[in-house]
């Protein structure tokens, strides 16, 4: 919110949780999207302190688990959600101009190492995350009404820090030397783009600088163009963490979902590979960004691999604050 402060009259945030105080100069309204009365009454609020007119509804609300099961939350929150804003935008007859909408690249049918998925690439999404992220753009298309819409798919966030959940176990599995960081089910020249979350956040700027010119219903995929395969990131890291390098075995689809099965059964614990994700460690997705290049005239400006050694310096300068950050549960005896 703040990098919209100097370019907007008003901002403001909806929040399930509004923090008290919100940065300077920009407004936070609690707001849960899955409550009819919630989302008219945060509405209001916009109408009677900021007028009728809103420039972009930059809608980032969403449910997300990597338990790979289908959670009534998607459509609770994600479908919804999604469609109760934009019911409410038209109830309330605001003046917008722009409805922009945080999809994930993972709509799109994975591609093979060489090729690049583009906006016309076919949807396909192989779990419960991606399919409530094509239900909602079917749903926006429905609902929008006059008002232009923006897809973002996006590719894998990170930081500086990381902030990356499949990233940052990498990194654990790594780091703690498990033998599970030597192992994987998939090719390991396969991998997912990534994108900075700052550069994310220029990419929004920019679409909503381009508002008046853009298509009134536009998918566009962001990401960086450059791919590291899942053997170069393991490399990478290896070396980076221990100064080694770090060399990845193949493990057979079937015993490694057989593991993956036993390992969350075991009482007491909670592992991030799960059965589903087996199937999903080939999955390979590079992006064609030509349209955001285009239209918003955006590319990113960061990369991963150049962030990488910036992670694993935070991460030796104090684990258990990169643990902290990162949701991950430091081994007995440290911390």
């Amino acid at each position: 919110m703040r990098s919209f402060r100097p370019r907007a009259e008003d901002v403001v945030g909806f929040d399930r949780k509004a923090p008290d105080p919100p940065p300077p100069d920009c407004t936070y309204i609690p707001v849960d999207v899955t409550s009819d009365e919630s989302v008219d009454k945060g509405l209001q609020t916009v109408l009677d302190h900021h007028g009728r007119e809103i420039a972009s509804v930059i809608h980032l609300a969403a449910y997300y688990s990597f338990s790979g099961e289908d959670d009534s939350k998607y459509d609770e929150v994600t479908v919804e959600g999604t469609r109760r804003v934009l019911r409410g935008l038209r109830q309330a007859q605001l003046k917008v101009e722009q409805f922009i909408f945080s999809s994930t690249m993972l709509v799109h049918k994975p591609a093979e190492p060489g090729q690049f998925i583009n906006e016309d690439w076919p949807l396909e999404p192989s779990w419960a995350y991606p399919e409530s992220k094509v239900r909602t753009e079917k749903l926006i298309c429905e609902e929008r009404g006059d008002i232009p819409a923006v897809l973002l798919r996006i590719a894998g966030v990170y930081d500086d820090r990381c902030h990356s959940i499949p990233l940052a176990h990498q990194i654990q599995r790594i780091y703690e030397r498990q033998i599970t960081s030597r192992l994987y089910s998939g090719e390991t020249a396969h991998g997912q783009a990534f994108l900075h979350t700052d550069d994310l956040v220029d990419a929004i700027e920019l679409a909503v600088d381009a508002r008046a010119s853009l298509p009134p219903e536009l998918p566009v995929l962001l990401g960086e163009p450059n791919v590291l395969s899942y053997d170069e990131l393991q490399h990478t890291l290896g070396r980076l963490i221990h100064g080694e390098s770090w060399e990845t075995h193949e493990v057979p689809s079937p015993l490694a979902k057989a593991g993956a099965w036993l390992q969350d059964h075991i009482p007491g614990q909670d592992p991030f590979v799960k059965p589903w994700m087996i199937d999903r460690a080939n999955d390979h997705y590079a992006i064609d960004i030509s349209r955001a290049r285009k239209l918003l005239d955006w590319e990113p400006k960061r990369s991963l691999r150049e962030a990488l050694p910036k992670m694993v310096e935070v991460l030796k300068a104090d684990p258990g604050q990169w643990y902290e950050d990162n949701g991950l549960t430091q081994p007995d005896g440290e911390g």
